[in-house]
């Protein structure tokens, strides 16, 4: 039988993120003599100490430390548990939250949101539009229950959804288009290269070839495209959207000796598949079976 309770590994955790045992009481709205029982029966059930004061502050010793990382474990785990058994006892959930990077092609992202909605019409999906790190870090922050992304999951669910491919286009009429030569990098760096901002709050990242001496940074992939149009710039462009202009001679592909074409892959990511409800999976099948479609 086990002698420390969640509950007690909790207070040991409240304690070493708010640095001392009054900080905690506050936080989590219970009495100091409480917590501080609670870290009492932790370090005598098991003979170590876990914390020891420097000035104001209360510090976790090595032993604590080490303890925490396990706790900590052992805690979200739990959550995860209580979860499941929401996600269990609701049956068909009411909302889903979906995050999906902007190059993913649309025809297939809206042909799964109607076939899914169709099937669950009661279903409240949240969709939420994002760049490079942005749909990634929504699901590691619990703010998305699904992504489609460009990166993978430390830890979570990942599976490569499809690929995706970038064409360098400019207008017909930029100053690119009238060399009439093969291109090279050299060539492309005395103008202006249009790119679009990483959504992520935190850990940004640059994507495609950065080089250019100038540069215009936009937040969305339709900014992009009509600066393009209008021949304020060149980029790298998903073909699935561009589809349209290139036929219509809005935008020209550029002939550049080499990379004119590059590929990404893009992710199915979430956190726990136990945790996903039945119209979430759904959707899941949805996304699999429409991509296979496409890449065959």
């Amino acid at each position: 039988m086990l002698r420390i309770t969640l509950e007690q590994w909790r207070m040991l955790r409240m304690v070493a993120e708010h640095g001392g045992f009054n900080q905690a009481a506050e936080q989590i709205h219970k009495s100091q003599s409480s917590i501080h029982t609670a870290v009492s029966k932790i370090e005598h059930s098991l003979g170590v100490k876990v914390f020891y004061v420097e000035g104001r502050k209360t510090r976790l010793t090595e032993a604590g430390q080490m303890l925490l990382r396990r706790a900590n474990y052992l805690l979200d785990e739990a959550q995860k548990v209580e979860s499941v058994g929401h996600t269990l006892a609701k049956g068909v959930e009411t909302s889903l939250r979906i995050a999906v990077d902007e190059v993913f092609a649309k025809q297939i992202l809206y042909q799964a949101l109607d076939n899914t909605s169709e099937k669950f019409p009661l279903l409240r999906i949240e969709l939420f539009e994002s760049i490079l790190s942005g749909a990634h870090e929504l699901v590691e922050n619990n703010q998305a229950d699904i992504a489609i992304s460009p990166m993978t999951l430390a830890s979570g669910f990942s599976e490569q959804l499809c690929r995706v491919e970038f064409v360098a286009v400019s207008s017909p009429t930029h100053p690119l288009q009238q060399y009439n030569r093969p291109l090279t990098f050299e060539d492309l760096k005395s103008f202006r290269q249009i790119v679009i901002r990483d959504s992520a709050h935190n850990k940004r990242s640059d994507s495609g070839w950065l080089e250019a001496n100038q540069r215009w940074t936009v937040s969305h992939l339709r900014t992009s495209i009509d600066m393009i149009c209008e021949g304020l710039g060149f980029a790298w462009l998903p073909a699935s959207a561009i589809t349209e202009q290139l036929k219509n001679g809005l935008l020209k592909q550029l002939p550049l000796t080499h990379n004119a074409t590059r590929s990404s892959a893009l992710y199915l990511v979430f956190q726990d598949s136990d945790r996903l409800g039945v119209a979430a999976k759904a959707f899941i099948e949805q996304l699999r079976y429409l991509c296979r479609s496409i890449n065959h």
